[in-house]
């Protein structure tokens, strides 16, 4: 029979890309989410019955245990940027995190993958940071030979990065940013699956590694790049921390004030913390070279989804083509 990975988080973002390429090595994958009716999707990365979604809860114990019986490997995808409330960073990314990897272990699991960040570290400017610290040290804690994988910003069709601030270009002639002068080292979301596939085979060496694309940029730059791919003009702005932190306090007393019926998905403090942060690889440190993985471009994916926010749509570039046939 074939070996089973669970993958909690398997239908998020980075999760769905593992499933599916877990799939495709002839693995049974059992993905493990909140609202496995939201999940069906996943179904269709394998054969009838290969891929599945299953309810599981990371802050109980025996939800958590019981995806991972029968289990070969485990994979934790799941993380948060809610700072408050049940799901909170603590709970999600440190007890959580320690949760799958304390039970993997009890239940006899032979290998974990755990996605973490860059810029972990248990003493970091921003909450957010602190408990994926704490997360590593409790995954390593009880599985000392797991794989632990830090991206920078990831990208790809689904994300929340380009795809957001594309998305206020259509209604805004102004990109302001706080941390413009921060940098990122973006990695492409099929990069890091491909690296999580490796440590969930067997094909790679446990431990840490970094993990950023071919390129290092400026928040600002990034932005620039952006602008470029989807044809539009728009003034890019960096303002200052100090207004940055009076618009965050105000919206997380909002969020706090209404009970989170108000959630504040424009900006934290946290997160403003985190950006006075550089994202990028460490010196020295472990990534994809050594896991002779050659990382995408941002040049090459980025134009693949992100023309449906260019004037033109999917015609840009054909219009583009016939004003140079005019033109000669």
């Amino acid at each position: 029979m074939a070996q089973l990975v669970t993958i909690f988080g398997g239908s998020g973002f980075i999760g769905r890309y593992i499933a599916r390429r877990m799939a495709q090595e002839g693995w049974r994958v059992r993905v493990a989410v909140r609202r496995p009716n939201e999940a069906i999707f996943v179904r269709t990365y394998g054969v009838v019955g290969q891929v599945e979604p299953v309810f599981a809860n990371i802050r109980d114990d025996a939800s958590v245990r019981a995806v991972l019986q029968g289990a070969d490997a485990v994979v934790n995808c799941v993380g948060t940027f809610d700072w408050r409330g049940r799901n909170a960073f603590e709970a999600v990314q440190a007890k959580g995190a320690g949760r799958i990897a304390r039970l993997a272990a009890e239940e006899g699991v032979g290998r974990m993958v755990h996605i973490s960040a860059i810029g972990a570290d248990p003493e970091g400017p921003s909450r957010y940071a602190r408990s994926k610290a704490e997360g590593e040290r409790q995954v390593l804690e009880a599985m000392p030979t797991a794989m632990i994988l830090r991206p920078s910003v990831v990208f790809g069709p689904e994300d929340n990065f380009f795809n957001r601030f594309a998305g206020m270009t259509r209604i805004s002639p102004v990109l302001p940013l706080f941390g413009g002068a921060t940098r990122f080292q973006p990695v492409y979301v099929d990069d890091v699956a491909q690296a999580a596939t490796l440590g969930v085979t067997g094909r790679a060496a446990p431990g840490i590694y970094e993990l950023g694309g071919p390129d290092a940029e400026t928040f600002r730059g990034l932005m620039r790049l952006m602008l470029k791919v989807i044809r539009r003009r728009r003034l890019v702005v960096s303002l200052p921390y100090a207004f940055g932190w009076a618009m965050a306090a105000g919206f997380d007393l909002l969020e706090a004030g209404t009970a989170g019926l108000l959630h504040n998905g424009v900006l934290t403090r946290d997160q403003l913390k985190s950006l006075r942060r550089d994202t990028v690889v460490s010196e020295g440190a472990r990534g994809f070279a050594e896991l002779g993985i050659a990382p995408s471009a941002m040049e090459a994916i980025l134009p693949g989804y992100l023309w449906r926010f260019r004037p033109s749509g999917q015609y840009a570039e054909i219009q583009e083509s016939a004003k140079n046939l005019r033109e000669r």
